[in-house]
């Protein structure tokens, strides 16, 4: 490896002005072809900006989430604390119900909530600063966290690798590097040559518009394909390793990611290649025992007759199945990488570890 360290540009997704109290996101639905930045103010905006994928990907929409509890706690107008706390908890209720199953949405509401509580006792003015704080150190947390989970996905890669990804979880799905694109941007900060396969990842086609844009940017070394054609770079040799980010991790080692995720993992599997799974902690849910208790978001029928298309693709009253997620059985993966650690199976053991005390 180069001990050459480049500087790679990375999107900011998410930010929070001050001075003018906004909001402020890139909005993923218009890239790479237009970089526009966008204000969210009012709960309504905020859960369509999750809802719509404005903001995507489970550790950024936490953090987004972050923010929001902080921005819609300043609405609030309620002499009484409880009355107050009862409000901030209707908006919570509110924005979780936009994406049900990327964990970190929940986590980062109840993380905020239990901030409100702690604080109701105080003034106005203190409990508006700690949940702004607690926003911004959720933040801080995660680029942290994607820094250490970069550094040890990167462990599992050596020079000159064939690395096929699915979906986006790069820097506009987190923040700084990214969970399942994370190694790549670090490699190349450090001039480590990779050959990465972005997946278009249908319907939506994060891989095309999303993963590909940051990585090009980057100067990573990334050839788009089409998600029906990862068997043949498979079969070709061209392919070493698998790494893909998560929205939820279950317990036993299942875990949930965007559609076309399970079968990438199957295909690794015939093939003999390592299929890695990344994510922060947060995105383990202890009480979620096995994939088939996770619940799986189906969206709009549109996203795949008619959304990318100038034209219709199908007759109006054709039936459309459309999942937003699938889950990977434990069986398929790995390791699962974490700011923690490696995991290795069996999974119901690695980790239940990351969380025991180690005082």
């Amino acid at each position: 490896m180069s001990d050459k360290i480049r500087s790679v540009t990375h999107v900011q997704n998410i930010r929070y002005d001050r001075d003018r109290e906004t909001l402020i996101i890139i909005d993923q639905t218009l890239l790479p072809g237009e970089e526009r930045f966008i204000e969210t103010r009012s709960p309504r905006e905020m859960y369509d900006a999750i809802r719509k994928l404005q903001i995507r990907g489970a550790p950024a929409i936490g953090i987004y989430a972050g923010y929001c509890m902080y921005a819609l706690a300043r609405t609030i107008e309620a002499p009484e604390p409880e009355t107050f706390y009862r409000k901030l908890e209707e908006y919570g209720d509110y924005l979780n119900s936009s994406r049900p199953t990327a964990v970190n949405l929940s986590w980062a509401i109840r993380t905020q909530l239990a901030v409100a509580r702690a604080y109701l006792g105080d003034s106005r003015e203190e409990l508006l600063e700690a949940l702004y704080q607690s926003a911004a150190a959720i933040h801080r947390d995660d680029m942290d966290k994607c820094a250490r989970i970069s550094e040890l996905g990167l462990s599992l890669l050596r020079e000159g690798d064939g690395v096929l990804t699915h979906c986006n979880a790069g820097p506009l799905a987190t923040s700084r590097y990214g969970t399942g694109q994370g190694p790549f941007f670090l490699a190349a900060e450090r001039g480590m040559k990779l050959r990465v396969f972005s997946d278009e990842t249908r319907p939506l086609l994060q891989g095309a518009r999303l993963t590909s844009y940051e990585l090009y940017r980057a100067g990573v070394d990334v050839t788009l394909i089409c998600d029906n054609m990862a068997s043949m770079v498979m079969k070709n040799g061209w392919v070493q390793a698998c790494m893909v980010g998560c929205d939820r991790v279950a317990a036993n080692g299942d875990t949930a990611n965007k559609i076309g995720t399970s079968g990438v993992a199957i295909l690794a599997s015939h093939y003999g290649i390592p299929f890695y799974v990344l994510g922060p902690t947060s995105t383990i849910d202890r009480n979620c025992p096995a994939g088939g208790d996770i619940k799986i978001e189906l969206r709009d029928p549109e996203e795949i007759k008619t959304m990318w298309y100038e034209k219709p693709m199908a007759l109006p009253g054709v039936k459309c199945f459309n999942p937003a997620f699938d889950v990977t059985d434990h069986s398929l993966i790995a390791a699962i990488v974490t700011e923690k650690g490696i995991c290795r199976p069996p999974y119901t053991q690695s980790l239940a570890a990351l969380f025991e005390d180690k005082a």
